[in-house]
C-alpha cells in the first residue's frame, strides 16, 4: 500500500501511448536501448491530473517542466502550446474524460553509443506521454500510510538539486526499498544537515499546535500540491511555516500528511514506529485541508 496505490481499471490495458508524435498500443510502446534516459537517467518528467475534461493547474506543471528542462540544458523541441496540444491529443485519443493521471517524460534522445556526453546524441529528444485511468485507492486515505526514516539522505544542490523533477531517482528508490523492508509504506528522508526534507515520492507535512510545518523546500521536489497547500493555509488564515525541523518534532506532532498530484493529501499514521496523533485518521487539520484542496481542484476543473 502506498500513496500511488490505485483502483484497478481494465481500460488501461488498451490505452494508446504517445511517443514522438505517434500513438502506439500499450504492448507496442517502446524506446530504444540507446535512449539517454535509459542509459544515464538524462531527462525530465512531470505528472498531472486530467479531471472533468481539463488538465488541473496545467500552467504550473508546464512552468515546472520547462524550468527543469532549461536547468539541464535540454531543448524539448516543442513550445508550451505544442506540449499542451500533445497532452490534449493523448487523452482525446484514449477517449478520456476524468480521473486520469498523465505522466510526460522527455529525455535528451538516443545516443549513437552508450555515453554520458550530450554530443553523442543523435536527433532530437524523446517525448513520451502515458495517460491512465487512475483513481487513488480509498483504502489508503482511510488507513493512512506508515513511514520509515531512511539512512539515504537527500543530496544538496551541488550534487543533484532535489527541486529537479529528473529521471535520476535511484536514491529515492533505495530509500523506498529500505522503508518497505522495515515494514513501512514509504520512506521519510532527511537532508544533508539532518533536518526532515521530504518522502521518497511525496512532500511531507506535520501539524503542531494548530500550525502547519513543511521543509524549507531546498531539498525536496517543487511539488505543485505542496505549493497549493501552503497557499490554501495562507488564504484561510492557517499558520504555515517552511522551516527546518527534526525527527523529534515529527515524533511529537499532532498530525502528519503527505502530498502529491495523484493522491492529494494522504494522512500519515506512523513514523519509525511512533503513532502520530494517536493514529487518528484523518486528523482535523488534515481533514480541513483535504476539503479546501478538493474545492480548488473543482474550481480549476470548471475554469
Amino acid at each position: 500500500m502506498s500513496t500511488h496505490s490505485a483502483v484497478p481499471d481494465p481500460r488501461n490495458e488498451t490505452i494508446q501511448i504517445y511517443i514522438n508524435g505517434e500513438f502506439f498500443p500499450r504492448d507496442e510502446a517502446k524506446i530504444s536501448v540507446f535512449d539517454s534516459g535509459y542509459l544515464v537517467g538524462d531527462g525530465v518528467w512531470d505528472g498531472m491530473r486530467f479531471h472533468n475534461g481539463r488538465f488541473i493547474h496545467i500552467e504550473r506543471h508546464l512552468d515546472r517542466l520547462f524550468s527543469n528542462a532549461a536547468a539541464i540544458d535540454l531543448d524539448i523541441g516543442m513550445t508550451r502550446e505544442e506540449v499542451a496540444g500533445a497532452l490534449q491529443a493523448t487523452v482525446a485519443r484514449n477517449d478520456m474524460e476524468t480521473d486520469v493521471h498523465v505522466r510526460m517524460m522527455i529525455t535528451r534522445g538516443n545516443k549513437k553509443t552508450p555515453s554520458q556526453h550530450p554530443a553523442n546524441t543523435v536527433g532530437g529528444p524523446n517525448v513520451v506521454i502515458i495517460a491512465e485511468h487512475k483513481v487513488a485507492s480509498p483504502d489508503v486515505a482511510a488507513r493512512g500510510v506508515k513511514l520509515f526514516t531512511s539512512t539515504v539522505r537527500r543530496p544538496g544542490p551541488d550534487v543533484l538539486d532535489q527541486k529537479l523533477n529528473c529521471h535520476s531517482k535511484l536514491h529515492e528508490v533505495i530509500a523506498l526499498i529500505q522503508a518497505m523492508k522495515a515494514g513501512a509504506d514509504e520512506a521519510l528522508m532527511l537532508d544533508v544537515n539532518g533536518a526532515v526534507a521530504t518522502c521518497n515520492a511525496t512532500n511531507f507535512f506535520i501539524i503542531r499546535q494548530g500550525e502547519v510545518w513543511t521543509s524549507t523546500g531546498q531539498y525536496c521536489l517543487n511539488g505543485i500540491t505542496r505549493a497549493l497547500v501552503i497557499e490554501l493555509c495562507r488564504a484561510d488564515d492557517i499558520p504555515v511555516h517552511e522551516r527546518d525541523f527534526s525527527l523529534t518534532d515529527v515524533y511529537s506532532a499532532d498530525e502528519s500528511f503527505v502530498t502529491g498530484t495523484f493522491g492529494g493529501l494522504t494522512p500519515v499514521t506512523e513514523v519509525d514506529g511512533r503513532l502520530i496523533g494517536g493514529g487518528v485518521v484523518p486528523g482535523p487539520m488534515t481533514r480541513r485541508l483535504t476539503g479546501l484542496l478538493r474545492e480548488v481542484i473543482e474550481v480549476a476543473a470548471h475554469e
